[in-house]
C-alpha cells in the first residue's frame, strides 16, 4: 500500500456550458485503505448505482487477488506449489499474473510477486519489533523468484515448481483494479473519472470545462507539505511509492517496507517516487521497482516502458528531485 505518499485532487466547478455534468464522488474502505471514485454523471439515482457497480466490481477482485484472505484465488494457488501441478486458474488472476511476468523480466527481477515468503517474514517482524535472522532470509528466498512459476497460455494454467512458494500482488493489484474501475466507467460512458487507491490513480477525461486533473504530489519525507507545483493530467496513470512511515531501523540503518527481492531485505536508499505512465498497472510496479533500482536504470526502465518518473531523495537535509525526459512538461503552468 501506497499510504505513505499522499495525492491531493483538486477538482473545479463545471461552468455554465456544461451544467448538467454534477461532480460525484465515493470513497469506501478497500484493501485496507481508502478507495475513492470521482466522476462526472448527469443523473444522481444513476450515479450511485454506477460506483455501487464499481465496488461490487473492486470486491470481486480482492476475492481473487488478497493474500490477507485464505481462501481467495491467489492463496489456494500458492498452496498447490511444490506438488508438481498445473492449477486453472479465473481470467483475472491469469491476466494479473501474464502482466507480472512481463514486469519481473523488464525490471530485472527487481519486481517480483513470488517473495510473499519474503513479505510475511517483514510483516511478522515489523508487528513483534525485531529483525529477520538472516539464516531466516536465506531459507525463504528458496522459494522465491518468479522464474520458478510455469504459465501454459494454451491451458491457461499454471504449476508452482517450488515448495512454500507464496504469490503477492501487493505491487500490482491496486494498480490493475484501479484500471478495471475506470474502464468500467467508460464502459458506461462515463469519461470524466479518476480513481484513486491509496495513491494508485487511474485518471480519464479532464473534468468538463479544464485541461486536466490538478494532481499534488507530497514532498519526500513528508506526508503533508507539498511540492509548489502541481501535475495536470489526463487519459494516462500516476502512482507513488516510498518510505515516510513504513520502516524498520536496525544497527543505525532505515530498512523500508519495500523488498528487493533479489537480496530479502527491504531497500535502504530512502526515496519517494512518482510515476505517470499510460495504465495503472504499469504505473503500480515501476513505481515499487523505481524504489529498488539504481536511479539511472530507472530512468531506462521508464524510457523502456513509455513511463516517465520523478524520483525524490533527501539527503543531508536537501531535497534532490531527478526527472525522466519530459516529465517536467506535465507540471500545471502556474
Amino acid at each position: 500500500m501506497k499510504q505513505l505518499v499522499y495525492f491531493f485532487i483538486f477538482c473545479c466547478i463545471t461552468n455554465a456550458a456544461t451544467a448538467q455534468q454534477q461532480r460525484f464522488s465515493f470513497t469506501r474502505p478497500k484493501m485496507g485503505s481508502p478507495f475513492t471514485i470521482i466522476f462526472y454523471h448527469s443523473d444522481s439515482a444513476q450515479a450511485h448505482q454506477l460506483a455501487d457497480d464499481c465496488f461490487n466490481l473492486v470486491d470481486s477482485f480482492v476475492a481473487i487477488y488478497s493474500d490477507y484472505i485464505d481462501s481467495s484465488e491467489l492463496n489456494r494457488l500458492s498452496r498447490s506449489s511444490g506438488q508438481d501441478t498445473f492449477v486453472a486458474v479465473s481470467p483475472a488472476l491469469f491476466d494479473i499474473l501474464l502482466l507480472s511476468q512481463k514486469a519481473y523480466w523488464l525490471s530485472g527481477k527487481a519486481f517480483d510477486i513470488s517473495a510473499g515468503p519474503l513479505t510475511r517474514i517483514w510483516r511478522r517482524a515489523r508487528k513483534e519489533k525485531r529483525f529477520p535472522a538472516f539464516a531466516e532470509i536465506i531459507e525463504k528466498k528458496k522459494a522465491v523468484g518468479f522464474d520458478k512459476v510455469i504459465i501454459d497460455t494454451v491451458s491457461k494454467t499454471i504449476c508452482l515448481t517450488q515448495p512454500g512458494m507464496q504469490l503477492d500482488l501487493g505491487g500490482i493489484a491496486q494498480g490493475y483494479i484501479a484500471q478495471k474501475v475506470l474502464q468500467r466507467l467508460q464502459q458506461a460512458r462515463t469519461m470524466h473519472a479518476l480513481v484513486d487507491v491509496s495513491g494508485d490513480i487511474a485518471i480519464g477525461t479532464a473534468p468538463p470545462g479544464k485541461h486536466g486533473w490538478t494532481i499534488g504530489v507530497n514532498v519526500p519525507e513528508q506526508s503533508e507539505e507539498l511540492l509548489t507545483t502541481k501535475l495536470l493530467l489526463q487519459n494516462c496513470a500516476v502512482s507513488t511509492s516510498g518510505d515516510a512511515h513504513q520502516y524498520m531501523e536496525y544497527n543505525g540503518k532505515r530498512y523500508s517496507h519495500i523488498l528487493d527481492p533479489r537480496t530479502g531485505y527491504g531497500v535502504t536508499s530512502q526515496r519517494n517516487v512518482t510515476v505517470m505512465a499510460k495504465d495503472a498497472v504499469t504505473a503500480d510496479w515501476l513505481a515499487t521497482t523505481s524504489c529498488i533500482l539504481p536511479i539511472r536504470k530507472v530512468k531506462q526502465l521508464a524510457k523502456k516502458v513509455g513511463a516517465k518518473v520523478l524520483i525524490g531523495v533527501m539527503k543531508k537535509g536537501k531535497l534532490q528531485i531527478y526527472y525522466s525526459a519530459g516529465f517536467d512538461a506535465r507540471w500545471q503552468k502556474q
